[in-house]
């Protein structure tokens, strides 16, 4: 894997500071443990309503980056149409590696 932001990913996977699926990346957002939300440039554009919606009310950053099967990959699953970063170490990684194809900073 030579994508640096998915390398992060499924580090911080292994290490338990990462988790996958759109119910507990939800759950993460709302009990303030997301240090960053990615959502999958494949997803719904209802999925990322809502989860633009949830990190901005609860001022969490959130990017778009990769598709459902590069997140699932990275996160050693078939596919993931969101992930939440619990680790503020990662999560910092992850933003300064992000090319800036829009993040969307809102903490």
């Amino acid at each position: 894997m030579n994508d640096k932001i998915l390398s992060y990913v499924g580090l911080a996977t292994r290490s338990r500071n990462c988790v996958g699926g759109e119910f507990s990346t939800e759950k993460a957002i709302k009990e303030k443990k997301a240090r960053l939300v990615i959502v999958a440039t494949d997803a719904s554009d209802n999925t990322k309503k809502n989860f633009n919606d949830s990190c901005t009310f609860y001022k969490v950053p959130i990017i778009i980056y990769g598709t459902k099967e590069e997140l699932g990959k990275a996160t050693g699953n078939q596919i993931r149409a969101s992930v939440a970063v619990l680790d503020e170490g990662f999560a910092d990684s992850i933003l300064k590696n992000y090319d800036g194809r829009k993040a969307e900073n809102n903490g």
